[in-house]
């Protein structure tokens, strides 16, 4: 064998190892956990991520948690406090992205006839505008039908919905505004009833129906996702997973369906869910496809489900990455431009432990609770008002009343509300800069609640409800037995609501009146 053969046998063997590798590499499933490398064997840059904790800690965002999965392998995956990591997280409108992969499921598995299907027979109705007749499986994936439902003032036509004895029969009620496929109206309450037409193909729960198809096959076995009165989950938002789990979600997609030896998803199907379809005319270069947000102008391009208040499962296909974030009211460009700059190679960079011991150290510490300050001084009021309730006038918490006590000296004061439905508290109250964590808030998550006087007659309270996304500020503003309040929520919600509320009287022998659990 001369040495020009042996090289070039020794050229093929190197490629049929790196061959190998790229196929391993290709072909991995994360188990109960992911495999984790450093981010620089995976091309990626320690100390351009670090810069965003930097960043996060400078300009104090909200940001609960931060996932990047390269080449199949988590490089960075970190919490921010309050969060609490093991903690499912609300998914807000990436929601939306997922019940339409669970009806491209049942496409694939011809439980639904395709994306044009119509709606309105699959329901079994009838309406006297031909329009509505017209309406396909399709118009609601691309935010289309041409209903008469309106993204604006809050998303009314959801709060109506949602305030609906049946929200299917609300939104198929809708008149028409446009002509299917016509026009481009974000209209939360159009997934909604996709869910419900995954429910009825199927036979199942939407909930059920992906435990079976799409959860369970990915290992994922910590969900949260309501249901309406009809036992139809929210198709456009509140699913809760864990971050590790809506990475899972992310892979999936990446690998065009496929799990494992398991085409989950139709793999032409999603790649035509991530195809430009519609133009919601938001921003530019932001397009839309089967309830996926798509840039196909950025280099290189990528697609992502995202959700209120900073929720996102991006992909990158051409860097093969996954990045996951979630966080109570933030841009995440804002962070995702780090991860942007720590895209460095294909290949692997050479190591760089000091670098990596400083991401490892930003990691740890974000995770932390701040230094506590010096509790704030108690105004008489305080005391005066401590342990009383306060009615409350109608307004869009639902809520009743409420009660505030605080103690001489002490870092803490306590807060509880009464609701329509149900009592929450005494929840802590920080008064020393720190919010305190207190367990049982909604979906049976923390909540962080902190508070302080801006002057002798206005106690400021941020009621932040971490995992489950909402943070609201809540201004009281006393006077005598008069309370004012005014009300915004971070996420936006809300934005200075006005209400008011009026002391109740003293029981006698002391006390405060019983208030409505």
């Amino acid at each position: 064998m001369n040495m020009a053969h042996v090289r070039r046998l020794a050229t093929l063997l190197a490629s049929l190892l790196l061959a190998a590798r790229g196929a391993a590499a290709q072909e991995y499933w994360p188990g109960e956990r992911w495999r984790t490398s450093s981010p620089e064997a995976q091309g990626m840059d320690s100390n351009a991520l670090a810069d965003a904790f930097d960043y996060v800690r400078e300009h104090r965002i909200p940001i609960h948690s931060l996932l990047i999965v390269r080449n199949g392998y988590v490089v960075l995956d970190a919490g921010f406090w309050p969060y609490q990591a093991g903690e499912p997280h609300d998914l807000a409108s990436v929601t939306k992205s997922v019940t339409a992969t669970l009806a491209g499921i049942a496409i694939g598995r011809h439980e639904l006839s395709g994306v044009q299907q119509p709606v309105l027979a699959a329901f079994g109705r009838q309406d006297a505008d031909p329009r509505k007749g017209r309406i396909t499986v399709e118009h609601l994936l691309t935010m289309t039908s041409g209903l008469d439902c309106h993204y604006d003032h809050g998303e009314i036509t959801l709060s109506q919905m949602t305030h609906s004895a049946d929200w299917a029969a609300f939104m198929l009620d809708l008149p028409m505004a446009y002509e299917p496929g016509a026009h481009y109206e974000y209209c939360s309450g159009g997934m909604h009833l996709l869910s419900a037409l995954v429910s009825r193909a199927t036979g199942m729960s939407t909930l059920d129906f992906a435990r079976r198809e799409l959860f369970g096959p990915l290992g994922i076995e910590r969900v949260q996702w309501p249901a309406d009165p009809q036992g139809i989950q929210h198709g456009w938002g509140d699913l809760h997973l864990l971050p590790q789990d809506m990475a899972r979600i992310g892979y999936l997609w990446l690998h065009d369906g496929r799990w494992g030896e398991r085409q989950i998803v139709p793999a032409q199907w999603l790649r035509a869910a991530t195809d430009v379809h519609s133009h919601p005319g938001f921003s530019e270069g932001q397009e839309y496809g089967y309830a996926m947000w798509v840039y196909p102008a950025r280099q290189p391009p990528m697609y992502e489900g995202l959700g209120r208040g900073g929720q996102r499962i991006s992909v990158v296909p051409g860097a093969n990455l996954v990045a996951v974030l979630t966080g109570g009211g933030f841009e995440p460009g804002d962070v995702g431009a780090f991860i942007g700059r720590a895209l460095k190679s294909s290949d692997p960079l050479p190591p760089n432990p000091a670098a990596q011991a400083r991401l490892a150290a930003a990691v740890q510490a974000a995770a932390q609770a701040p230094r506590p300050g010096a509790p704030g001084r108690l105004p008489d009021l305080a005391h005066a008002l401590s342990g009383r309730v306060y009615g409350i006038e109608e307004n869009p918490l639902g809520l009743d009343s409420l009660s505030l006590s605080f103690s001489r000296g002490a870092a803490t004061g306590a807060l509880t509300l009464f609701l329509h439905d149900r009592r929450d508290g005494p929840r802590p109250i920080g008064l020393d800069g720190v919010p305190r964590l207190s367990p049982a808030g909604r979906f049976g998550l923390p909540v962080a609640v902190s508070g302080a006087w801006a002057n002798d007659s206005t106690f400021a309270l941020d009621y932040d409800e971490v995992a489950n996304i909402n943070d609201y500020s809540i201004v009281l503003q006393f006077s005598g037995d008069d309370m004012a309040v005014t009300l915004n929520e971070r996420t936006g919600l809300l934005h200075d609501v006005h209400f008011a509320g009026k002391a109740r009287p003293a029981v006698v022998g002391g006390g405060a009146p019983a208030a409505r659990d």
